[in-house]
């Protein structure tokens, strides 16, 4: 199927809506730099402007962005039958989201005879437009493209109903691999000048958030929220995206000078540890690698209570997993006037994350789905 004479690797085509670095962006770099040369990869994304997690890929990684069709536009025959002949070159067709939709739906379209490899579906959760409720059409669209893939991806509890029970995919269709990270790398204490540009406010303790600067990750929200302790906490969003400029207005209104936007950084276990509390502020999550980042470096959260952000914390931080700004305020509060509870929910963090999300316990189970898929069920373990 694939169209490289190099026949000793497959080649496994990644399809994103947009492939800045995020959480699903982070994950599939993460497992293209575990596999190394037992893998080729392109990569495609919808928006071709949208591609700044390549730089994250290990240099050694065979991997091109080759020009293809476009994956964005109205549904139509035409536009599917170009996909569909884009498609035939691969090994295994990966795709991620309601951005790569259009893929699934070529795919799902094209004859049996076609040829075509097998594709399997990741969803890792919603933009702002689904944050509070699911759009009826695209969940029709998503019913009708996904019946021809060969399986379907999702990292929470709560996407797994949603997959079973509103894009009615077969049980054994779907699933439930939960993101995973190194834990030991974010052992060590981080070197208190990672952060470039950092400049500590004397005497208040930072609050630290990781996210793409989207609309459905809400960081005015964590910004107001901080603003209500700004004598005693200082902010540090690190990050990249559209809304940078909004959440420095909402940072000017409050009052809060000395905000730190420190951009997009790799390698997370450098800094995560120098947050005396990592929060998320977000519309909308399901299983956050940031999460598991912080809680590794034994940090405790203060969160909004979307996805499984409740049952990833150790028990005792669940008091701080909250409905609404108001207690998002308040459990920043809470954290920041005692350095006791911040350890002891620190600690407990850190030793859930060691126990439950493991990233030998994920690599393993995308390779062997993956492997699979390409009838060799060892060739990427």
């Amino acid at each position: 199927m694939a169209d490289s004479p190099d026949r000793t690797r497959p080649h496994i085509l990644h399809v994103h809506g947009s492939f800045n670095l995020g959480g699903k962006e982070a994950r599939a770099v993460q497992l293209m730099n575990i596999w190394g040369d037992k893998a080729r990869h392109s990569i495609v994304s919808a928006d071709p402007e949208a591609m700044g997690a390549r730089a994250a890929i290990d240099p050694g990684v065979a991997v091109d962005y080759p020009d293809g069709p476009s994956f964005a536009g109205k549904p139509g025959l035409a536009r599917y039958r170009v996909i569909t002949a884009f498609l035939k070159r691969f090994d295994l067709i990966l795709t991620y989201n309601w951005g790569s939709m259009d893929a699934v739906m070529a795919h799902r379209l094209a004859r049996t005879s076609a040829g075509l490899p097998p594709l399997i579906h990741h969803e890792d959760g919603f933009n702002a437009d689904e944050a509070v409720r699911l759009k009826t059409k695209r969940n029709l669209f998503r019913r009708l493209a996904l019946q021809r893939a060969q399986g379907m991806v999702v990292p929470s509890v709560r996407l797994e109903t949603i997959a079973r029970t509103v894009w009615k995919q077969p049980a054994p269709k779907v699933h439930l691999i939960r993101n995973g990270i190194d834990v030991a790398r974010y052992a060590p204490p981080p070197e208190p000048d990672a952060i470039p540009g950092l400049r500590r406010s004397p005497g208040k303790l930072l609050v630290g958030t990781l996210a793409g600067l989207r609309p459905v990750k809400n960081i005015p929200r964590l910004v107001r929220a901080v603003a209500a302790h700004k004598d005693r906490l200082q902010l540090v969003v690190v990050g990249e995206g559209p809304e940078r400029d909004a959440i420095l207005a909402e940072a000017a209104r409050q009052g809060m000078g000395d905000i730190h936007m420190a951009g997009f950084m790799d390698r997370p276990w450098r800094f995560v540890g120098l947050f005396d509390i990592f929060a998320l502020s977000s519309d909308s999550e399901q299983f956050p690698i940031s999460l598991v980042e912080a809680m590794a470096a034994g940090v405790p959260v203060a969160s909004m209570d979307v996805g499984d952000v409740a049952n990833m914390v150790a028990t005792a931080n669940q008091p701080y997993v909250v409905a609404d700004e108001a207690g998002l305020a308040d459990a920043l509060g809470a954290l920041a006037a005692d350095a006791d509870l911040r350890a002891t929910l620190g600690a407990a963090n850190r030793e859930r994350a060691t126990r439950d999300y493991a990233e030998k316990t994920m690599v393993a189970a995308y390779g062997a789905l993956y492997g699979e898929a390409l009838a060799s069920p060892r060739i990427l373990l």
